[in-house]
């Protein structure tokens, strides 16, 4: 992608260590919520977002709470599944297919890796009935793992045809602050206890930073090629 292009093998190494913070960060969270050493933590965060003597209503007022749930659909296997779909149709229609192929592929990798390692860990959800129904289990969550994917993504393949380094770091800045959203939405409606999401960032943003990159290798053979 445009943003590994500038400095060359440089900007390969960032990315290879990026990559291997977020793999490595992963690791640590599992193997500590494996072994139950962020149980307290977890129900701690939980519980200061609660209203006092009601753990099914999130502090503040009933707006955002609202607010929340709607950001908390940014992240839902419908809304993200009409969004790819618009957006590859699109780059078909102008005669980028390989580019919709590639992001078909990132998305659907990325859905299948957070549906593996939920059965894998199989935690259980927060005991919190009535905020929210939900439909699988916990760690790491779905919504922001697939929400980092799709929208980390998104945000590389706008910041490769953009024509300006404002116009990038919009497209970038917006990927990482709606991927940053709705993860912090699951934890205010106490869906999923906050090592779940960070965990969900962590493997997200991993799968999205390695499709990118191995896009990016293809690209520089078909140049050499050429």
């Amino acid at each position: 992608m445009n943003w590994l292009k500038g400095s060359g093998s440089t900007s390969s190494y960032v990315a290879g260590a990026a990559l291997a913070a977020l793999l490595g960060g992963f690791g640590l969270i599992a193997d500590e919520v494996s072994e139950g050493e962020t149980m307290k933590i977890d129900q701690a965060v939980l519980m200061a977002l609660r209203t006092p003597g009601d753990p099914t209503d999130p502090i503040g007022p009933a707006w955002l709470e609202e607010a929340a749930r709607d950001v908390t659909a940014l992240g839902s296997f419908t809304v993200l599944a009409i969004l790819i779909t618009v957006v590859v149709v699109h780059l078909v229609l102008i005669g980028r297919r390989r580019t919709g192929w590639f992001l078909t592929a990132s998305v659907i990798g990325g859905t299948l890796l957070s549906s593996g390692l939920k059965s894998l860990y199989d935690r259980p959800r927060p005991d919190l009935t009535g905020v929210a129904r939900v439909f699988t289990t916990s760690f790491p969550s779905g919504h922001a793992t697939v929400s980092a994917v799709v929208y980390l993504t998104l945000g590389a393949l706008l910041a490769e045809m953009a024509e300006s380094r404002g116009q990038k770091i919009l497209y970038l800045g917006s990927a990482v602050l709606l991927t940053v959203l709705v993860g912090l939405s699951r934890i205010y409606l106490g869906v999923h206890y906050p090592t779940d999401v960070l965990a969900g960032w962590s493997i997200g943003a991993g799968w999205a930073l390695a499709c990118t990159m191995l896009a990016h290798l293809y690209r520089q053979r078909l140049a050499v090629a050429a």
